[in-house]
């Protein structure tokens, strides 16, 4: 019968701790018939036969943390093929083999030669087999087996957090819910009791309390008062192995504020005040504050101040300021010494933001007395209304009173006073004041119609103390009388056709008065009594203020009368009557059949409507006529002063000379003198142009003078040049030629030109023989006269 080897891994058990074996939870089928184990016994060396296997090993236990001097014994890994004589050599594969696990190839021992941490690998599965060293070949299957690291108490646990932070109002129940701590432990849950963790409280009693199991901090006292205590550190333990002895532990630390409730009135800390205020104390002015202390926070320590009652109420208030909670008290009203001195006010301090669930501690509110006494001030004089109206008649006569003012010191000392105009609101100084009694009066004519009201100031001061004054307006009406009569409204001058029938209206008048009567104007117009019946025109009063001038005959000849002057009579109805003649000037004109004027007397006034249509339009050509010859006119005198005069022959400037015929070259003379190039001082003197009228004088600048026997050609390019960097050289254009042969010719000159810079006389009498065309210079050097011109 074939005999089947197998491998067997013995665990040893360990000095303090039992090494449990766990049996396989099922059969093997692998090994399930009959094996036999061949060998020696040590009496007899009988063949032993060994039955069916009803287990196998599957899971070994091994401590973790150890810290034995030596590395941890396993197991051991054996097969009955193994003859002890060194064939078979054991192999270990698998997690960790090799670096955490190592085997005895020979005897097939199995030790952990490192620290084993369960926290970080709980199990390890490793694969065992034995292979014979000749052959190469595995004499027994693989088995596989796993060694699972045994959990020991060596983690303490854990909060989540170093420091929690929790708060909870003041005056909670007992029992409220603050905060839930929370620990773990790295400990294996699920084998003893390494990971089960109770809380307790090491710091904070008896204020709160911890749940061992869940880790919620609650409140242990009732009522708990900010205001006595704000903030609490508690400090929280959790200990495994379920709290028993040798546990491992943490701390945590909680900080606990109580947050604020309304839950204490405002309080004065005292119940009465005193403060003063001078009687001149405007409106609005601060006299003191007032706090009433809440030891609550933000705004349930909002404070609203009132007045509730006192005799001064009406004339002091007060305000609450939002930053500080305090209570400004002010002046309400003026202030008057002499009238009440001392003010009492009971004040009233209320919180805005009140918890219901504190009513019933009591009203939150709180009241205190306050006392205000006025101080008596030198005031200034107080007049006996605040204005005044004054009715003046136009006619009153200078020195008549008009009205008098009245004020008086409001002190007790009743100090005198005197009175004056402000002169900045009378200028022209018509009214004037008895300083003693302050009566008004004119000091000047008043006129109704210039001026119609006067608005002055008066000045009271205390003669002791003249910094103390007041001012009053006075409102002075001047009351109308009937001193202008009426006149017409406006200057009339009107026409009547030479046509006119009788009973025709030619014009309207009306009336002005510059007065201005209650019940208002009522004018009459009638002719002068001389002119009562007036053979050409009436007047017929419109009792409307207005009067139609209406003709009383047919027909009116400008040859015999051209113009009539009507005198008409203007009454106003006031008291005393007022009257005024005005006359009306009537010219007489030729009319159409529509009645529109078309020619008066040489003095008749022309209205646009007697001219026609072609009259107007002549007139207009007419004008337009004017206007072309005008600037025509003006055009050509323009262009008149920018043609050039005759050139005169006598003009000594430089000019171009153009010959058409040969000989005759001294012609030129008059032209240009060669002499200037040899007396450069002939030049200096500034001469105008003579061939145009200048427009603009420029101031020639003089040059220095050169010396007298300088050379012609040096003279020339200087000219150039300075005629090149002249700033001041006329605008027009010029052309200046010079020109210059050398010096030391072969040949003698045959001009004259030189003559006038030679002393000695010469005899030209031979130019009379050379004929006409020498005949001018002949003329010119022939003789003395000659030269004399």
């Amino acid at each position: 019968m074939r005999t089947r080897s197998f491998l067997t891994v013995l665990l040893w058990s360990s000095v303090f701790y039992v090494i449990h074996m766990t049996p396989s939870q099922k059969r093997t089928n692998k090994h399930s018939h009959s094996e036999r184990i061949t060998g020696l016994s040590e009496n007899d060396g009988k063949t032993l036969h060994r039955t069916k296997r009803g287990w196998m090993w599957n899971q070994f236990f091994l401590l973790e943390e150890y810290t034995g001097p030596d590395t941890q014994y396993v197991g051991k890994l054996h097969t009955d093929q193994d003859k002890g004589d060194g064939n078979l050599k054991y192999i270990l594969t698998g997690d960790g083999a090799g670096s955490l696990f190592i085997i005895d190839e020979n005897t097939g021992d199995i030790h952990a030669v490192k620290k084993l941490d369960r926290e970080e690998k709980s199990l390890y599965v490793l694969r065992a087999k034995a292979i014979d060293r000749k052959t190469g070949r595995q004499v027994e299957p693989e088995s596989e087996f796993i060694i699972k690291i045994h959990d020991i108490n060596d983690n303490e646990p854990k909060f989540t957090k170093d420091i929690y932070t929790a708060s909870i109002p003041e005056m909670s129940g007992v029992g409220t819910s603050v905060i839930q701590v929370t620990a773990t432990d790295a400990d294996d849950a699920n084998y003893g009791n390494s990971a089960k963790v109770v809380y307790s409280i090491l710091q904070g009693q008896p204020y709160f309390s911890v749940d061992p199991e869940t880790g919620i901090i609650k409140t242990a006292l009732p009522d708990m008062s900010r205001e006595n205590r704000e903030q609490y550190q508690v400090v929280i333990q959790a200990k495994d192995m379920g709290g028993q002895m040798g546990g491992l532990s943490g701390t945590t630390t909680v900080n606990i504020t109580l947050t604020d409730v309304n839950d204490n009135p405002p309080r004065f800390p005292q119940s009465s005040y005193q403060f003063s205020s001078p009687e001149s104390a405007p409106p609005g002015t601060p006299l003191g504050r007032i706090k009433a202390n809440d030891p609550d926070m933000g705004e349930n320590a909002e404070t609203e101040y009132s007045i509730s009652n006192g005799d001064g109420s009406d004339m002091f208030d007060i305000i609450t300021d939002k930053d500080t909670q305090e209570g400004i008290i002010t002046v309400k009203k003026h202030l008057d010494f002499e009238n009440k001195v001392l003010y009492t006010l009971r004040v009233e301090a209320t919180n805005t933001h009140p918890d219901p669930r504190f009513l019933q501690l009591g009203p939150f509110k709180d009241t205190a007395l306050v006392k205000i006494s006025v101080e008596d001030t030198d005031e200034p004089p107080v007049f006996s209304r605040p204005w005044y109206l004054i009715e003046v008649d136009e006619d009153a006569k200078e020195g008549s009173i008009v009205g008098q003012v009245v004020a008086q010191d409001p002190d007790v000392a009743r100090n005198a006073i005197k009175y004056s105009v402000d002169r900045h609101t009378d200028l022209d100084r018509i009214f004037n004041i008895y300083s003693g009694n302050g009566s008004l009066f004119l000091s000047k004519p008043l006129d109704r119609e210039e001026t119609p009201w006067h608005n002055i100031t008066v000045i009271a001061t205390e003669i002791n103390n003249p910094k103390q004054s007041s001012q009053i307006p006075v409102f002075i009406r001047i009351l109308d009388i009937n001193d202008h009569a009426p006149e017409f409204a406006n200057y009339y001058e009107t026409f009547v056709c030479e046509n006119a029938k009788a009973g025709q209206l030619i014009q309207t008048v009306s009336a002005i008065d510059k007065d201005q009567p209650p019940q208002g104007h009522k004018f009459f117009f009638e002719l002068v009594p001389e002119f009562a019946v007036h053979p050409n025109f009436s007047v017929v009063d419109n009792k409307d203020n207005t009067a139609g001038i209406m003709t009383r005959r047919n027909g009116y000849s400008r040859s015999k009368t051209s113009t009539y002057l009507l005198p008409i009579i203007i009454f106003d109805n006031d008291y005393p009557i007022q009257s005024s003649t005005g006359t009306l000037t009537i010219r007489v004109c030729t009319c159409d059949s529509q009645g529109n004027m078309q020619s008066c007397s040489a003095e008749a006034l022309l209205l646009p409507a007697g001219l026609s249509t072609g009259a107007l339009v002549a007139i207009l050509l007419c004008i337009i006529i004017l206007l072309v010859l005008v600037v025509l006119f003006t055009a050509l005198k323009r262009q008149r002063k920018k043609e050039p005069l005759i050139i005169s022959k006598d003009d000594v400037r430089d000019n171009i000379v153009t010959y058409n015929d040969e000989g005759g070259g001294e012609e030129d003379t008059q032209a240009f003198d060669i002499g200037t190039l040899r007396n450069p001082e002939a030049r200096e003197e500034s001469k105008m142009r003579r061939d145009v009228i200048p427009e603009t004088i420029f101031q020639i600048r003089r040059t220095a003078p050169l010396w007298e026997n300088i050379d012609v050609q040096d003279f020339i390019h200087r000219r150039l040049k300075e005629n090149d960097l002249d700033p001041a050289a006329p605008p027009y254009d010029s052309l200046a030629t010079y020109a210059y042969e050398g010096n030391d010719s072969i040949a003698n000159s045959l001009s004259s030109l030189e003559s006038l810079t030679t002393e000695g006389n010469q005899d030209y009498d031979y130019l009379s023989d050379w004929g006409p065309r020498f005949k001018k210079l002949a003329d010119m050097y022939g003789g003395e006269d000659s030269d004399r011109d």
